[in-house]
Protein backbone atom coordinates (compact mmCIF):
# COMPACT_ATOMS: atom_id res chain seq x y z
CA UNK A 1 0.00 0.00 0.00
CA UNK A 2 1.71 3.14 -1.25
CA UNK A 3 2.33 5.69 1.99
CA UNK A 4 0.78 9.45 0.15
CA UNK A 5 1.89 11.43 2.99
CA UNK A 6 5.61 10.43 2.71
CA UNK A 7 5.19 10.72 -0.95
CA UNK A 8 3.74 13.86 -0.36
CA UNK A 9 6.80 15.33 1.93
CA UNK A 10 9.15 13.88 -1.22
CA UNK A 11 8.00 15.71 -3.93
CA UNK A 12 8.21 18.37 -1.73
CA UNK A 13 11.71 18.03 -0.71
CA UNK A 14 12.78 16.71 -3.90
CA UNK A 15 11.08 18.22 -6.47
CA UNK A 16 10.14 21.46 -5.57
CA UNK A 17 12.51 22.67 -2.53
CA UNK A 18 15.78 21.50 -4.51
CA UNK A 19 14.80 23.75 -7.69
CA UNK A 20 14.12 27.31 -6.55
CA UNK A 21 10.66 26.40 -5.06
CA UNK A 22 11.82 27.72 -0.86
CA UNK A 23 8.62 30.05 0.00
CA UNK A 24 7.42 28.10 3.07
CA UNK A 25 3.92 29.11 2.52
CA UNK A 26 3.57 27.44 -0.84
CA UNK A 27 5.59 24.11 0.26
CA UNK A 28 3.52 23.79 3.22
CA UNK A 29 0.33 24.23 1.23
CA UNK A 30 1.99 21.27 -1.14
CA UNK A 31 2.44 19.07 2.23
CA UNK A 32 -1.22 19.93 2.99
CA UNK A 33 -3.21 19.19 -0.28
CA UNK A 34 -3.47 15.39 -1.39
CA UNK A 35 -3.08 15.54 -4.83
CA UNK A 36 -3.78 11.57 -5.33
CA UNK A 37 -7.13 12.78 -4.76
CA UNK A 38 -7.01 15.16 -7.87
CA UNK A 39 -6.25 12.18 -10.17
CA UNK A 40 -8.50 9.10 -11.70
CA UNK A 41 -8.36 6.20 -9.06
CA UNK A 42 -6.27 4.14 -11.74
CA UNK A 43 -2.97 6.96 -11.40
CA UNK A 44 -3.13 8.10 -8.02
CA UNK A 45 0.27 5.65 -7.83
CA UNK A 46 1.76 7.99 -10.17
CA UNK A 47 -0.02 11.22 -8.33
CA UNK A 48 3.30 12.40 -7.14
CA UNK A 49 5.58 11.77 -10.23
CA UNK A 50 7.42 14.96 -11.56
CA UNK A 51 4.98 14.82 -14.56
CA UNK A 52 1.68 15.90 -16.34
CA UNK A 53 -0.99 13.32 -15.67
CA UNK A 54 -4.38 12.90 -18.13
CA UNK A 55 -7.57 13.50 -17.12
CA UNK A 56 -8.87 12.78 -20.21
CA UNK A 57 -10.53 15.07 -22.92
CA UNK A 58 -7.43 16.32 -23.22
CA UNK A 59 -6.89 17.62 -20.06
CA UNK A 60 -3.99 17.53 -17.52
CA UNK A 61 -3.35 17.44 -14.33
CA UNK A 62 -0.03 20.08 -14.45
CA UNK A 63 3.19 18.84 -13.44
CA UNK A 64 3.97 20.01 -9.44
CA UNK A 65 7.11 22.31 -10.34
CA UNK A 66 5.57 23.90 -13.37
CA UNK A 67 2.34 24.63 -11.63
CA UNK A 68 4.26 25.63 -8.11
CA UNK A 69 7.08 27.94 -10.11
CA UNK A 70 3.41 29.19 -11.71
CA UNK A 71 2.01 30.37 -8.28
CA UNK A 72 5.21 31.83 -7.13
CA UNK A 73 5.53 34.39 -10.13
CA UNK A 74 1.60 35.37 -9.48
CA UNK A 75 2.68 36.12 -6.22
CA UNK A 76 -0.76 35.63 -5.01
CA UNK A 77 -1.24 36.73 -1.15
CA UNK A 78 -3.40 36.91 1.80
CA UNK A 79 -5.80 39.32 0.38
CA UNK A 80 -5.46 38.50 -3.23
CA UNK A 81 -8.63 37.78 -5.36
CA UNK A 82 -7.10 35.45 -7.78
CA UNK A 83 -8.73 33.89 -11.65
CA UNK A 84 -7.41 30.67 -12.08
CA UNK A 85 -8.22 29.88 -16.02
CA UNK A 86 -8.43 26.05 -16.32
CA UNK A 87 -9.37 24.58 -12.67
CA UNK A 88 -9.73 20.62 -13.87
CA UNK A 89 -10.18 18.99 -10.70
CA UNK A 90 -8.80 21.29 -8.63
CA UNK A 91 -5.51 20.93 -7.18
CA UNK A 92 -4.04 23.99 -8.52
CA UNK A 93 -7.04 25.80 -6.69
CA UNK A 94 -6.40 23.64 -3.62
CA UNK A 95 -3.04 25.15 -3.17
CA UNK A 96 -3.95 28.74 -4.03
CA UNK A 97 -6.49 28.45 -1.65
CA UNK A 98 -3.94 28.06 1.23
CA UNK A 99 -2.25 31.45 0.06
CA UNK A 100 -4.59 34.28 -1.52
CA UNK A 101 -7.81 35.97 0.17
CA UNK A 102 -10.02 34.55 -2.48
CA UNK A 103 -9.88 32.01 -5.47
CA UNK A 104 -12.51 31.95 -8.45
CA UNK A 105 -11.79 28.60 -10.30
CA UNK A 106 -13.00 28.44 -13.87
CA UNK A 107 -14.12 25.03 -15.66
CA UNK A 108 -15.51 24.80 -19.10
CA UNK A 109 -16.32 21.02 -18.24
CA UNK A 110 -19.09 20.07 -16.62
CA UNK A 111 -17.52 16.82 -15.05
CA UNK A 112 -14.16 17.95 -14.42
CA UNK A 113 -15.71 21.47 -12.12
CA UNK A 114 -18.54 18.57 -10.48
CA UNK A 115 -15.13 16.81 -9.30
CA UNK A 116 -13.39 20.36 -8.36
CA UNK A 117 -16.43 21.13 -6.23
CA UNK A 118 -16.74 18.33 -4.74
CA UNK A 119 -13.52 17.91 -3.61
CA UNK A 120 -13.11 21.76 -2.52
CA UNK A 121 -15.65 21.30 -0.10
CA UNK A 122 -14.24 18.11 1.12
CA UNK A 123 -11.10 19.91 1.70
CA UNK A 124 -13.14 22.89 3.23
CA UNK A 125 -11.60 25.43 0.58
CA UNK A 126 -14.27 27.78 1.31
CA UNK A 127 -12.80 30.63 -0.77
CA UNK A 128 -12.97 29.04 -3.96
CA UNK A 129 -15.53 29.23 -5.89
CA UNK A 130 -15.79 26.50 -8.76
CA UNK A 131 -17.46 28.56 -11.88
CA UNK A 132 -18.40 27.12 -14.94
CA UNK A 133 -18.17 28.64 -18.43
CA UNK A 134 -15.66 29.07 -21.55
CA UNK A 135 -12.71 29.44 -20.60
CA UNK A 136 -11.31 32.13 -23.29
CA UNK A 137 -13.67 34.77 -21.54
CA UNK A 138 -12.54 34.66 -18.16
CA UNK A 139 -15.15 35.26 -15.13
CA UNK A 140 -15.45 39.58 -15.55
CA UNK A 141 -17.94 39.05 -12.57
CA UNK A 142 -14.97 39.10 -10.35
CA UNK A 143 -12.79 41.46 -11.81
CA UNK A 144 -10.45 42.82 -11.13
CA UNK A 145 -8.07 40.07 -10.02
CA UNK A 146 -5.14 40.65 -8.46
CA UNK A 147 -3.31 37.36 -9.89
CA UNK A 148 -4.88 35.48 -12.89
CA UNK A 149 -3.02 31.95 -13.17
CA UNK A 150 -3.33 29.29 -16.19
CA UNK A 151 -3.73 25.45 -15.40
CA UNK A 152 -2.37 24.57 -19.08
CA UNK A 153 -0.24 26.39 -21.77
CA UNK A 154 -2.09 28.92 -23.95
CA UNK A 155 -0.72 30.37 -27.33
CA UNK A 156 -1.82 33.59 -26.27
CA UNK A 157 -3.99 35.98 -23.43
CA UNK A 158 -7.34 36.54 -24.70
CA UNK A 159 -8.13 40.38 -24.65
CA UNK A 160 -10.95 39.63 -22.27
CA UNK A 161 -9.08 37.93 -19.72
CA UNK A 162 -6.01 40.84 -20.05
CA UNK A 163 -9.02 43.47 -19.06
CA UNK A 164 -9.89 41.73 -16.05
CA UNK A 165 -6.75 41.84 -14.35
CA UNK A 166 -6.14 44.94 -11.71
CA UNK A 167 -3.56 47.63 -11.70
CA UNK A 168 -0.46 46.04 -10.47
CA UNK A 169 -1.76 42.89 -10.84
CA UNK A 170 0.36 39.60 -12.13
CA UNK A 171 -1.02 36.63 -14.81
CA UNK A 172 1.45 33.69 -14.79
CA UNK A 173 1.06 31.53 -17.65
CA UNK A 174 3.02 29.24 -19.91
CA UNK A 175 2.82 30.07 -23.29
CA UNK A 176 3.58 28.07 -26.47
CA UNK A 177 3.53 28.05 -29.82
CA UNK A 178 3.32 25.02 -32.14
CA UNK A 179 5.25 22.41 -31.59
CA UNK A 180 8.14 24.35 -29.41
CA UNK A 181 8.38 23.65 -25.86
CA UNK A 182 6.39 26.19 -23.87
CA UNK A 183 8.04 29.44 -21.50
CA UNK A 184 6.57 30.36 -18.37
CA UNK A 185 6.22 33.50 -18.22
CA UNK A 186 5.03 36.59 -15.73
CA UNK A 187 3.17 39.62 -17.01
CA UNK A 188 2.41 42.59 -15.21
CA UNK A 189 -0.22 45.35 -15.71
CA UNK A 190 0.95 48.69 -15.75
CA UNK A 191 -1.43 50.81 -16.84
CA UNK A 192 -2.92 50.35 -19.99
CA UNK A 193 0.35 48.05 -20.94
CA UNK A 194 1.19 44.14 -19.81
CA UNK A 195 4.87 44.25 -19.53
CA UNK A 196 5.81 40.55 -20.60
CA UNK A 197 8.91 38.22 -18.95
CA UNK A 198 10.04 34.65 -19.69
CA UNK A 199 10.59 32.90 -16.79
CA UNK A 200 12.21 29.12 -17.64
CA UNK A 201 10.76 26.55 -20.26
CA UNK A 202 7.97 24.32 -19.89
CA UNK A 203 6.45 21.48 -21.87
CA UNK A 204 3.22 21.71 -20.06
CA UNK A 205 0.50 20.55 -22.42
CA UNK A 206 -2.27 22.54 -24.18
CA UNK A 207 -5.31 23.53 -22.57
CA UNK A 208 -7.82 22.75 -25.47
CA UNK A 209 -9.82 25.82 -25.22
CA UNK A 210 -6.37 27.94 -26.10
CA UNK A 211 -4.71 25.62 -29.10
CA UNK A 212 -4.34 27.97 -31.86
CA UNK A 213 -6.18 27.88 -35.52
CA UNK A 214 -4.06 25.90 -37.99
CA UNK A 215 -2.06 28.52 -40.54
CA UNK A 216 -1.51 27.91 -43.82
CA UNK A 217 1.95 28.20 -45.29
CA UNK A 218 2.15 28.62 -49.15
Amino acid sequence: MIDYGAARLNMVEGQLRTNEVTDPALLEAFLAVPRERFVPEALRGAAYVDDDLPLGGGRYLMEPLVLARLILLAEAGAGDRVLLVGADTGYAAAILARLAGSVVALESDPALAKTARGLLAELGARNVSVIEGPLERGHPGGAPYHAIVFGGAIAAVPRAIQDQLGEGGRIAAVLKSGARVGQATKMTRIGHELSRRAMFDAATPMLPSFVPEPSFVF
